[in-house]
């Protein structure tokens, strides 16, 4: 898509935002769906505009769109009203949902030129989960930053080459374009998009009146690095994985770690190398970024959550998470603090 093309959809979403400073935000959102679409992909992020629309800021009208009008058939079996065909929708923002057969089949063309035809008049397009796969079918991501559900990562870059596709990411936004992670990841970005339109502090009051987490970074990893990286072959590596999983606060130098296992430092960096792809240093320091992670969404300060990961002092602590996190522990804590206290 080019440069002029993207500024025009920039100047008509500031437009939009800007169309009644007393109503607040006006915005027409049109959501994408299609039969066997999973049912979370359309309920979260629609519950958390409409959300936002109860709180008072915003006004978000919602419809559904299909290729046709019948009602479809989600993946819990649900049936979803259709209220209007996709060819002839105008929407502000458009949300593409995911679904299982998106992913490793064709995607009906009728569905993938109707989407194509439909973002070209429309200021905001955004994708949910497998979503990702009917944008990058259009066209719509050639020469772009997307995710998508971390399982079909792979398959996103393999089947579109000219997507650069971030697997490790929960949303992602590229000019006028977003995608999102799997399924839940989609009240994320509904999250962030509020925060966009609104304010920071609508954002915050949505995430608590629907109980669940402050929305996370867009940067932030999908998982953590005791689930995200396979159990490795050898049982002398994954006894040294546990024991820094268990207490990330101790004393995990790569000299120390060997000697626990019972094996030179060289022999444990190349274990580490041939399973998990990363040095010992790197993996620990994952390891204790989850663990400060947990103490901040606990409440603990920045010191004390330095203290409790391990990483010896708050300065430390800030480094690492400024560097693999995006954000700093504090804004960390602000923006994915658990509201359930």
């Amino acid at each position: 898509m080019s440069l002029p093309l993207l500024r025009q959809r920039a100047h008509a979403l500031a437009d939009i935002l800007r169309s009644d400073p007393d109503m607040g935000v006006q915005m027409r959102v049109g959501v994408v769906v299609f039969d066997g679409v999973k049912l979370l992909d359309v309920a979260g992020p629609t519950e958390v505009l409409a959300e936002a629309n109860r709180i008072g800021r915003t006004d978000y009208s919602l419809v559904t769109l299909a290729v046709g009008t019948n009602a479809v058939t989600s993946s819990t079996g649900m049936a979803i009203k259709v209220d209007g065909d996709l060819r002839d929708a105008e929407v502000d923002t458009l949300l593409v949902a995911g679904g299982d057969r998106l992913v490793g089949r064709p995607i009906e063309p009728a569905l993938v030129d109707a989407v194509r035809d439909a973002v070209q008049g429309t200021p905001r397009v955004c994708s949910i989960c497998t979503g990702a796969f009917v944008l990058a079918a259009a066209g719509v991501l050639d020469g772009r930053r997307a995710t998508t559900h971390w399982q079909h990562a792979r398959l996103l870059a393999k089947s579109y080459p000219e997507v650069v596709v971030e697997p490790d990411s929960i949303w992602v936004q590229d000019g006028s374009v977003f995608t999102s992670a799997g399924v839940s990841a989609g009240i994320d970005l509904a999250l962030a998009l509020v925060e966009m339109d609104a304010g920071g502090e609508v954002a915050r009051t949505v995430a608590q009146s629907l109980v669940v987490f402050l929305q996370r970074p867009g940067g932030q990893s999908q998982f953590s690095p005791s689930t995200s990286r396979p159990r490795p072959k050898s049982s002398l590596l994954r006894e040294v994985m546990d024991a820094v999983v268990a207490d990330p606060g101790q004393d995990h130098s790569t000299t120390r770690m060997a000697s626990f296992a019972s094996v030179s430092p060289r022999h444990l960096t190349r274990l580490f190398h041939a399973e998990l792809g990363v040095t010992p240093a790197r993996y620990v320091e994952e390891v204790r970024i989850d663990a400060g992670k947990r103490a901040l969404e606990q409440g603990m300060t920045v010191s004390d959550a330095a203290r409790e990961a391990g990483f010896g002092t708050s300065e430390s602590m800030r480094r690492a998470f400024v560097l693999r996190v995006g954000v700093s522990p504090r804004s960390y804590q602000q923006r994915f603090r658990s509201t359930l206290r």
